[in-house]
């Protein structure tokens, strides 16, 4: 089963930027559609970013559209979220998820905090 450990998390103040990472280990990332989703404080888990097995293809939420880019290493085992233009709203525990859609559910990291500060 495959495990996935995020890093990059952290504070930022309003327009600046972070890279979240996620490394995966215990299985092949390129076997799987990767993705991001988010959990601010008192809300659902929300969708952020998805990328199928190779990279070919991108979803990304409405919100982050623009501001946010999901890629993939499959020679690094590794995903990122660049995540630019940041704003308060953008605080939450971010999520690294692999599964078999553009919104995969399947496997998920511990997450890792992201504040953003006006």
């Amino acid at each position: 089963q495959v495990q996935l450990v995020e890093s990059g998390g952290g504070l930022v103040q309003a327009g600046g930027s972070l890279r979240l990472s996620c490394a995966g280990s215990g299985g092949t990332l390129s076997s799987y559609a990767m993705g991001w989703f988010r959990q601010a404080p008192g809300m659902e888990r929300e969708f952020v970013a998805g990328i199928s097995r190779f990279g070919a293809t991108r979803r990304y939420a409405d919100s982050v559209m623009g501001r946010f880019t999901i890629s993939r290493d499959n020679a690094k085992n590794t995903v990122s979220l660049q995540m630019n233009s940041l704003k308060p709203e953008d605080t939450a525990v971010y999520y690294c998820t692999a599964g078999y859609s553009l919104k995969p559910d399947d496997y998920w990291g511990q997450g890792t905090q992201i504040t953003v500060s006006a």
